[in-house]
């Protein structure tokens, strides 16, 4: 059998992922490359020290509830460090007042009026509570903005004070801009069953309530030793060759194989491989694919971006942290005195998880939404500033950090707009007509954890039938 040959561009955890499973379909004596243009492998995994404690910068959980990330998380040997939230509560600022986020919400769709009734003023409960005698929803198929359907059936509130916020903490994005197929899935599938109300809908897609003395299941999971360890856990075990601060400038499609041009124009290099696993940003993917998937290429294109920061606080001991687990920010919120928030969220951390409650005291703000380019602008002493003002507005905490670090991630975040599901469909059918091509990562189906690792899954098994194909074939 002659040697087989793979490359996974992108060193995030969807590209070492796939590295892992091609590990496991091809066998020990595959030479599998992962190339990285940064210098360090995980992306939006990093776990960094704060105030002498690992805390993480970029993700800080994964969805428990969906079995990719757990189920990899066990077959690596991980899973004694698996952690669950504390069970504090969220909560979330909004017309001027901090309440707990409402449950019985899809993603803050409410199932009921009094389910957010708290979260609304008398006007905007009405609306609400009239929902179900409108004409009936229709989408026919079709994708819709989520907050113009909202707006469209509750008017504006339930959009700005409880949607926004919360989709704005998963994408960076603004309501008004996401399509409703691609971030609410369970509300959409409701819709298009027949049923036309949207208080009706969410509650068709709310999980039954636990049995009476029954635990509830977690929705969330992290890792004692940070996300990374994930990360490390990936390169152990999938032994990949690394070839790290190197960009893939040109994809080559050749007869039989693929050739990659890496590093500077002045200075190439050249990397000969069966088999191709992209698990690459959108800006980057659409550079790659332009002469090999000019569809895809396109179709990678179109995907928007968002860019935010994370200012990670590490406070004095004895701090007094308010008993919830952090708190999300309406957009337009203010100081009393009128002065904008700049934080669009923060988690109290050492609240949140049990395993970082102690000293020094661990929060993050997060900053950045789509389109707004003015409050990353500032250098990392002023966004510190910014978010410690805003931290002393919600909570009275003025005292200084022992220790702050700002983790910037420009165009960190892709945005699921209206019709994203099709433009998904459009690259992954134009790379499926590409032999020995596969592709990967936040921008297909979903930006968390498991979603990455299941494209990850899947572009891995792509490539590793045609490398075992040709192999066969040569024999």
């Amino acid at each position: 059998m002659r040697p087989m040959r793979v490359a996974v561009v992108g060193g995030g955890i969807s590209g070492v992922a796939a590295a892992h499973r091609l590990r496991l379909l091809l066998g020990p004596t595959a030479t599998i490359t992962v190339v990285e243009q940064s210098d360090r492998l995980g992306g939006k995994l990093r776990t960094a020290q704060v105030g002498g404690r690992s805390y993480d910068l970029g993700a800080e959980a994964f969805v428990h509830r969906r079995p990719e990330a757990t189920d990899l998380i066990t077959e690596l040997g991980l899973a004694e460090r698996i952690a669950h939230p504390t069970g504090v509560a969220g909560s979330i600022r909004a017309g001027g007042d901090v309440r707990a986020i409402p449950a019985h919400t899809q993603m803050g769709v409410p199932a009921s009026v009094e389910a957010v009734r708290a979260v609304l003023s008398e006007e905007g409960a009405r609306r609400v509570a009239a929902e179900p005698g409108l004409p009936p929803i229709s989408l026919c198929g079709a994708d819709v903005s989520v907050g113009a359907l909202l707006r469209e059936r509750f008017g504006p509130e339930v959009g700005e004070r409880l949607v926004g916020p919360l989709l704005g903490g998963v994408y960076a994005g603004r309501a008004d801009s996401l399509g409703l197929r691609a971030t609410l899935p369970a509300l959409a599938t409701a819709l298009d069953s027949g049923i036309g109300s949207l208080l009706a809908a969410a509650a068709t897609t709310l999980p039954a309530p636990p049995q009476p003395r029954s635990p509830r299941a977690p929705v969330f999971g992290t890792l004692t030793t940070g996300l990374s360890t994930l990360v490390q856990a990936l390169v152990a075990a999938a032994k990949p060759e690394l070839r790290l601060g190197l960009p893939v400038r040109r994809l080559i499609r050749r007869a039989g194989d693929w050739r990659l041009e890496l590093g500077t124009p002045s200075r190439p290099e050249f990397l000969d491989v069966d088999g191709v696993v992209l698990a690459v940003p959108a800006p980057a993917g659409r550079k790659l694919l332009e002469h090999v998937a000019p569809r895809a290429s396109d179709g990678y294109g179109r995907v928007e971006l968002a860019s935010m920061a994370v200012v990670a606080l590490a406070l004095p001991a004895g701090t007094v942290l308010p008993e919830r687990s952090g708190v999300l920010l309406a957009e337009h919120e203010r100081h009393a005195d009128g002065t904008p928030f700049s934080a669009k969220a923060f988690t109290y951390s050492s609240r949140k998880w049990a395993h970082l409650g102690g000293e020094p005291v661990l929060v993050r703000g997060s900053v950045g939404r789509h389109g707004d380019v003015r409050s990353l602008q500032r250098d990392d002493e002023e966004l510190v500033a910014a978010v410690r003002a805003d931290l002393a507005e919600l909570t009275g905490i003025t005292a200084p950090p022992v220790d702050a670090v700002v983790q910037r991630w420009g165009g960190g975040l892709p945005q699921y707009g209206v019709g994203h599901l099709d433009l998904v469909r459009d690259i992954e059918d134009a790379v499926a007509a590409v032999p020995g091509l596969a592709v990967a990562g936040a921008t297909l189906h979903g930006v968390g954890i498991p979603a990455c690792i299941a494209t990850a899954d899947a572009a891995a098994g792509r490539v590793a039938a045609h490398v075992l194909g040709r192999v066969r074939v040569a024999e």
